[in-house]
């Protein structure tokens, strides 16, 4: 092999490396970002209006409360979704405020899968409620290996959770965020405020990073080392 192959193979190799490493930094700053953002929404004194925060439409992450209905349409279970090492599915529900135009998904909780998978029936709380929670993205977005499963009930079990094809589908005006119950209200099932679940932490990230960045610099060093050798011989 040329010594001009050689020399384009190990850089081809490095670039590769110290992108890889380039993307494993920027998520860990993106989740840096989002856990910041969290923190910064749970410490407010006083919650936001649900529905003032649905009207603004920023995207960001708020701690809000409100009253509302859960509308009469269908339950939607997210698949795939561990707590405490058991799989299960997220339950959510449509939630309207009474002094707003949009609905949101409403985050109900984890409930466990059994043995058959059979799926748990999602009771739609009657009357007026009073919410409170983090308004947050939904969960993130993996491969989108398949479309929804509609159940008998009209329940959608889905791989993953797009507002956007959600609302199109259903033909509401949905809010492209969620609401994540605060754990300490009665309403739902199990479950917590934490915007990572089963993905990396952003030290992982940074870890990563740094291993993508050394294989870089071990093969430019080899790369260098055998060039010498080469002139030598």
């Amino acid at each position: 092999m040329s010594r001009i192959l050689l020399r384009s193979l190990a850089l081809a190799v490095c670039l590769l490396f110290v992108a890889l490493g380039r993307w494993q930094w920027a998520r860990a700053l993106e989740k840096e970002a989002l856990l910041a953002a969290q923190a910064q929404a749970l410490a407010e004194p006083v919650p936001l209006p649900l529905a003032r925060a649905l009207a603004d439409g920023d995207g960001g992450l708020r701690w809000v409360e409100g009253e509302g209905v859960f509308v009469d349409a269908p339950a939607i279970l997210l698949d795939n979704q561990q707590r405490g090492g058991r799989v299960g599915v997220k339950a959510y529900r449509l939630f309207r405020p009474l002094d707003g135009d949009h609905e949101v998904l409403v985050d109900l909780g984890w409930l466990p899968l059994p043995p058959d998978r059979a799926l748990p029936a999602i009771a739609r709380p009657e009357g007026v409620q009073r919410v409170r929670g983090l308004l947050a993205p939904p969960p993130a977005i993996g491969l989108r290996l398949a479309t929804a499963g509609v159940q008998a009930d009209g329940t959608r079990l889905l791989l993953y959770l797009d507002t956007t094809e959600l609302a199109n589908e259903l033909q509401r005006p949905l809010a492209t965020r969620v609401l994540r119950l605060d754990p300490a209200l009665p309403l739902g099932y199990a479950r917590d405020l934490d915007l990572l679940p089963n993905t990396l932490p952003p030290e992982k990230h940074r870890g990563y990073a740094l291993q993508w960045w050394g294989l870089a610099a071990a093969v430019a060093v080899i790369a260098l080392l055998l060039g010498v050798r080469r002139r030598k011989a």
